[in-house]
């Protein structure tokens, strides 16, 4: 599939519609009925409930889809009765998902596996790909033994030519079949020997009898294969003047490039707008150290783990019982609704003194989990950035945020969490005596009827926590609404041009008619963008000096409110284009855009003067 939607900057499309593989196999006939039912399947995905959900949910149900169909051949090679690349995967420009401070937003991230790259696009819930900054190969996310064995992938998707049919197999059964004949295998394998894993030549490799895991140890270390990836995501940015995300397979000698489209699409990943009018009294925290990218909203509880209570305990049991209350709460409080805040290294396996012992299972339904870094003296501890866990959080989308509440910068409502009424005793009375270290906040009952938005924007480097209303009906002649505070950039900046339009006095300044076009015109704005404006003069030089004039003072009162709203400055946020009669006559650059066929510049209504 390759629709309009799918290939748009500021849409999140990927895996909506149908991409089918076929093995291709029988006779001329056969073959091509199968590639027709594929495309009618691809068609009939567009009217499927998933993707005019999504649709409905991003704004975008009146927009007209259109869908293409692109027929790729498989890369790999056959082996025996399978058919697959050696690896695959997908490569972002941007790496919202640090493991390490040492890492940063341009370091990238890849995510490979064995086989078809299907399961390293499509996040599944029985295993793991392989993740590495290609700016920082040398810091990988998972070091020890455990973790390496843990989130190792374990399956592996590919094409059964003799079933003609697409398969999930075990990446075990499927090198004791073929693991010789594999291309490039002692590039993607490593073999557990006691409690070590080392790299072994194919030569000395006995697929029946030795532990092998996937790694790409040798593929990393000993080939240029991440500096090429590094390189060409930069390369890729550079020229689409975005950053990207791509689909890329490799069949053992040869790198294939699949698919390039721009990385910045999913709202859940994109930076939020970091509002600059919040009341400091409705702000519960705010960070400025590795953030990443998100917007969560309605959040109903926070559960909160007071350092220095939890310091104060004495005995291992205690120690491990806070874990336990965590797990616990994780079961009974609303999915996806809650977050998680407390001290230092959560899930940490050595001294729990420096966090709460915790397994991801007794965390996974929180959104957000939060490690809080109190400065005892002039030291500030090290945080784990989730390390114990890190891959889990990534394939469940779970966000995280380290938290330094003593830097000047930042706001740490710790009132609001100390003294809002404790939900524990009526969750857990059987922990009842744990409530000053665990704190359970109903958002809702301790603000009266507001919810808790989390922002996170890694290019401003910013992520801010604020109470707000529970949403309630907005007319449509509300110019400026909180949905601002959303992924809709473009509403209010359509509806800011309309009220300049009406308001323009048109005879006084010599204007015949106003257009809006680009990315508020065609609903793709995103928190920076500016207001493209096509005007329509037919006045004199005097006229035209007092029609910007005015114009100017909108389009700076604009930038400052769109500042208030999501933390960007721009100067100022009217891009004017002026044009006349002669221009509309000879087609000039920007004349074109009344009645063209793409990105056609949208008439404004006006309010004639008397």
């Amino acid at each position: 599939s390759s629709s309009l939607l799918e290939v748009r900057v500021g849409a999140a499309f990927s895996g909506k519609y149908k991409s089918p593989f076929l093995a291709n196999p029988g006779t001329r006939r056969e073959r091509v009925n199968a590639l027709k039912d594929a495309i009618a399947e691809i068609y009939a995905s567009t009217f499927k409930a998933d993707p005019i959900e999504y649709r409905k949910e991003r704004g975008f149900l009146d927009f007209r889809e259109e869908m293409a169909i692109i027929i790729m051949e498989v890369v790999g090679t056959r082996i025996g009765d399978y058919f697959m690349p050696a690896f695959a995967g997908v490569a972002f420009s941007d790496n919202h998902q640090r493991w390490s401070p040492r890492i940063r937003l341009n370091d990238g991230l890849v995510r490979l596996v064995p086989g078809l790259g299907t399961r390293a696009v499509d996040r599944v819930s029985d295993d793991y790909p392989i993740l590495i900054a290609p700016g920082q190969p040398d810091l990988p996310v998972n070091v020890t033994t455990e973790e390496i064995l843990h989130y190792t992938p374990t399956k592996i998707d590919l094409i059964n030519m003799r079933n003609n049919c697409f398969e999930t197999h075990d990446v075990q059964d499927i090198l004791c079949e073929c693991g010789e004949d594999y291309p490039g295998i002692s590039n993607l394998i490593s073999v557990k020997d006691h409690d070590t894993i080392k790299t072994k030549a194919l030569i000395n490799m006995d697929f029946d009898k030795d532990e092998c895991i996937v790694t790409f140890d040798r593929l990393f270390k000993q080939t240029d294969f991440l500096p090429k990836i590094k390189g060409l995501l930069d390369l890729l940015a550079e020229k689409m003047g975005t950053p990207v995300d791509i689909e890329f397979a490799h069949d053992g000698q040869d790198f294939y490039l699949l698919q390039c489209r721009s990385q910045n699409a999913s709202p859940e990943n994109s930076p939020a707008p970091i509002p600059q009018d919040i009341q400091r009294s409705s702000v519960l925290f705010s960070a400025s150290k590795y953030v990443t990218n998100g917007l969560l909203t309605n959040i109903s509880h926070v559960v909160y783990v007071n350092p220095e209570k939890y310091s104060e305990i004495e005995t291992i049991d205690d120690l491990k019982a806070i874990g336990r209350i965590i797990s616990a709460l994780n079961k009974v409080l609303p999915k996806r609704r809650f977050i998680l805040m407390g001290p230092g290294r959560w899930g940490s396996r050595g001294d729990i003194k420096l966090g709460v012992s915790v397994g991801y299972s007794d965390i996974n339904n929180t959104c957000l989990l939060i490690e809080i870094a109190r400065k005892k003296g002039n030291y500030t501890p090290d945080l784990s950035f989730g390390t114990h866990f890190f891959q889990d959080l990534v394939e469940a989308e779970i966000k995280y945020i380290p938290l330094y509440p003593d830097e000047a910068d930042n706001i740490f409502n710790e009132v609001f969490l100390t003294r809002s009424d404790n939900m524990l005793p009526r969750l857990l009375p059987e922990f009842q005596r744990f409530q000053d270290v665990v704190r359970v906040v109903d958002i809702r009952a301790a603000t009266v009827d507001r919810s808790l938005t989390v922002a996170m924007n890694g290019e401003l480097n910013r992520a801010l926590a604020y109470f707000t209303a529970v949403p309630t009906a907005i007319t449509s002649s509300t110019v400026f609404t909180e949905e601002v505070h959303q992924a809709n950039h473009w509403s209010w900046r359509l509806n800011a041009a309309e009220q300049i339009a009406r308001s323009l006095p048109h005879k006084t300044f010599g204007v015949e008619q106003c257009y809006v076009f680009g990315s508020t015109s065609n609903g793709t704005a995103g928190v920076s963008s500016d207001i493209d404006l096509l005007i329509h003069f037919m006045g004199d030089e005097a006229q035209f000096e007092a029609l910007n004039h005015w114009l100017d003072g909108w389009s700076k009162s604009l930038a400052y409110f769109n500042y208030l709203k999501t933390g960007y400055r721009n100067e100022k946020l009217l891009d004017l284009h002026f044009i006349t009669d002669d221009d509309i006559a000879r087609k000039t650059m920007w004349a074109v855009k009344i009645d063209g066929v793409t990105d056609a510049a949208r008439p404004l209504p006006r309010d004639d003067e008397a």
